[in-house]
């Protein structure tokens, strides 16, 4: 079922750059909070392991 997870991947890909939009927005509004961002790293991290899983 290849085809069914590359939908995820493509939407966690999606997911984690929008998060960094609005972390970054966030940072430059309010300034910096450092549990956004890492939870932003979080995020990449796991989206990061989903690419690499699927290959």
């Amino acid at each position: 079922m290849p085809g069914s997870t590359n939908g995820s991947t493509k939407a966690m890909g999606a997911m984690t750059v929008g998060g960094l939009v609005v972390v970054t927005a966030y940072t430059v509004a309010l300034g910096s909070n450092g549990w956004l961002w890492f939870g932003w790293v979080v995020l990449g991290l796991l989206t990061l392991a989903m690419v690499l899983t699927q290959s």
